[in-house]
């Protein structure tokens, strides 16, 4: 009950360290999206010093014949995760990222296996990310490890003040992370991480393409004495490929970075700012509706660099939202009332101390985060309304708070070629009677031969109501402020390895969910109601593969690889008659394909398709009412991309979409056809 409403072979790894921030390391370097997707795992060690018993064990025990170069993987709520050795973490790097056909985050994130991204707005405009099966609420998004996920509702989550060529790479975790980094890492953890100055550069690039395609962006990095910098600046903007389905977009990022006797510091801020046309985003009755966001953010850390490590953080998210229900205000009936205008504000602060010994890994970590909103539709009514500051005559009439505090520990020991971690997460929440919760975990792995390893896992997890579960009412719609959180438990089990410059890995996994939170109505229904209405047991397997297929450094044509991933979800969902708009659409099939071609450091091809099969149905609108109840059709998108470089410029042709494949994700929400764009980049 609530109270109230650049790419490289397969080398191996040298030794285990950590950078600030760090929570994923991984233990493999074939930094393309197949191989570390492979062999990638999560390690995090209190400091870069003396050596305990521990750590010499980890040093000694090495996974892969061959010998790796050094890489940290790196994300952050709690400063050391041992436990998340043994989990699925894939890898998206800068050389992947420059090569990739989709120059936009939610496209970079489609290529990944068991990653489900359903897009409304073209070019990132609106895209809801979700892991095995999940909605796009579960899962969390950080920036160098900080949270910014938004407590308004998960389709803001990719409203991030970061350009993608900002972008050093981007880690994913598959499965639960409530344990380690709080509530609402329900399905897993999608960590950006972005570019420091302390290597100097100047990127500038210019892309045009059809429907009045256009982007501009230009980053640098320096340094000032001790003190690198990294800034960003950047835009895109397009007419549109149908009838309301224009964009703009800008960014500013800025990150510094200092290391002195006090320890690391590092400090990050950010604007972003969308405004689209949002061609029936929410319901198909009124498609002319419109869209406005802003988000600024900013952070800093700090971690001390002797041992035992204590690290801390703080951190605060702005977002203002304004949505139109009817954009052409002469459209508008006589009932609509006006636009809703949402500000929200959250602020966080943690702290976590790691204690390294002969008896393994202790870690300890507190985090407090407190998400307000003020709204004319979301929350409790204000005794004395407040006036929206951007839009003359609106006035915020409600506002909600919620503050929340998780304390976390972990213990992880290493014997021989076998490792275990166990550890919990206490949670309190403001919202909540019947608090804490108490949220465990263990993970398990063994070393079966120096190219071999089994791990497996369970895990305990939750999610909490967003503010639009909570409270949004409209023509369509019905909230409801009496949900309580989601939860589940999650095993999995699996087999990773590296052989011959072959990587391969396969996971199976499990979820029994109660207390599902989703938009959901029974025939005939007018209203979507929020409810936690259900319970849904997800079963899947997510594999990957890696094969070079050629490699000649001498000579002209120096390199091909052949990426695939495959993932399967099935659900058990016991609901009833019930029509779900989120929780049970899940994609059932996800069959992934990337080739990379080299001519030696002067040209590149890369071709990527994608098939996918989604479970469930929506009901169409056709005539201006629904009409029968149409499943998901299955659909093949192949997307390509072609660079030739000369001196310090590049040329580069990217096409999306080349089929023409007829696509929905959303029920009855236009998706972007073919489309090709091109551009020129120049970088020192």
């Amino acid at each position: 009950m609530r109270k109230q409403p650049k790419s490289q072979s397969p080398l191996v790894f040298k030794r285990w360290s950590r950078k600030s921030y760090a929570v994923f390391n991984s233990l493999s370097k074939v930094i393309r999206i197949g191989v570390l997707g492979l062999g990638c795992s999560i390690l995090s060690l209190p400091a870069q010093g003396q050596q305990s018993g521990a750590d010499r064990h980890l040093t000694d025990s090495v996974f892969f014949e061959h010998e790796l170069d050094e890489v940290v993987v790196s994300a952050q709520q709690s400063p050391v995760l041992q436990s998340e050795l043994m989990r699925v973490v894939q890898l998206i790097t800068r050389s992947e990222i420059e090569q990739s056909p989709s120059q936009d985050l939610p496209g970079l994130l489609q290529s990944l296996s068991g990653v489900d991204v359903r897009s409304r707005g073209s070019y990132g405009m609106q895209s809801d990310i979700s892991l095995r099966g999940g909605t796009f609420d579960q899962t969390m998004i950080l920036i160098n490890g900080v949270n910014i996920t938004d407590p308004q509702t998960g389709h803001h989550n990719l409203n991030i003040p970061v350009d993608i060529h900002s972008i050093e790479r981007i880690e994913v975790l598959h499965g639960s992370g409530a344990r380690i980094f709080g509530p609402n890492a329900f399905n897993g953890a999608i960590n950006i991480i972005t570019r420091k100055g302390d290597e100097s550069h100047l990127l500038s690039s210019l892309t045009g393409g059809e429907y009045g395609f256009g982007a501009a962006n230009i980053s640098t990095g320096f340094s000032t004495g001790a003190l690198s910098h990294h800034l960003s600046v950047g835009g895109a903007k397009s007419d549109g490929f149908t009838e309301n389905t224009d964009f703009k977009n800008r960014n500013i990022y800025y990150r510094a970075n200092l290391e002195n006797a006090w320890g690391q510091w590092d400090a990050q801020a950010g604007y972003n700012h969308k405004a689209f046309g949002a061609n029936s985003f929410y319901t198909p009755v009124y498609p002319n509706q419109f869209e406005e966001t802003k988000t600024r953010f900013a952070s800093l850390q700090w971690e001390e660099a002797s041992q035992p490590n204590l690290k801390g953080s703080i951190y605060w998210r702005g977002h203002n939202d304004r949505f139109e229900l009817f954009r052409d205000k002469e459209e508008a009936p006589q009932w609509y009332n006006g636009h809703n205008h949402h500000k929200s504000n959250v602020v966080g602060v943690n702290f976590n101390y790691a204690l390294s010994s002969d008896f393994g890994l202790s870690t300890w970590g507190i985090d407090y985060r407190l998400e307000h909103i003020l709204s004319n539709v979301l929350g409790t009514p204000l005794d004395k309304p407040v006036d929206v500051s951007s839009w003359s005559g609106a006035q915020y009439t409600h506002s909600y708070f919620r503050q929340g505090l998780s304390l976390m520990a972990e213990h992880s020991v290493y014997r021989q070629n076998f490792s275990a971690s166990g550890g919990a997460l206490l949670y309190f929440n403001s919202d909540l009677e019947n608090a804490p919760g108490f949220f465990p975990g263990i993970d398990l792995a063994w070393q079966i031969t120096p190219q071999l390893r089994w791990f497996a896992s369970a895990n305990r997890t939750l999610r909490l109501p967003t503010f639009t579960d909570l409270f949004y009412s409209g023509p369509t719609n019905m909230g409801n402020p009496n949900l309580v959180p989601e939860q589940a438990i999650s095993v999995e089990t699996g087999l990773k390895t590296i052989w011959n410059d072959i990587s391969w890995e396969l996971s199976l996994f499990r979820r029994w969910g109660t207390q599902m939170i989703d938009w959901v109505k029974n025939p005939g229904d007018e209203l979507w109601q929020s409810m936690n209405h259900t319970k849904i047991n997800i079963s899947g397997l997510e594999t990957f593969l890696t094969y070079p297929l050629y490699e000649n450094k001498g000579s002209l044509f120096s390199k091909a690889t052949l990426n695939l991933q495959y993932s399967f979800i099935h659900a058990d969902k016991f609901s009833g008659d019930m029509v779900s708009n989120y929780a049970m659409d899940h994609l059932r099939h996800k069959f992934t394909t990337q080739l990379q071609f080299y001519f030696d450091d002067f040209a590149g091809l890369t071709i990527r398709s994608s098939w996918q099969k989604r479970e469930g149905s929506y009901m169409i609108y056709r005539d201006n009412a629904f009409a029968q109840t149409q499943a998901f059709s299955p659909y093949l998108v192949i997307d390509a991309r072609m660079f030739y470089r000369l001196l310090k410029f590049e040329l580069f042709v990217e096409g999306s979409n080349l089929l023409d494949a007829h696509i929905v994700n959303v029920a009855n929400v236009p998706q972007t056809g073919r489309w090709l764009r091109a551009g020129l980049k120049f970088s020192l």
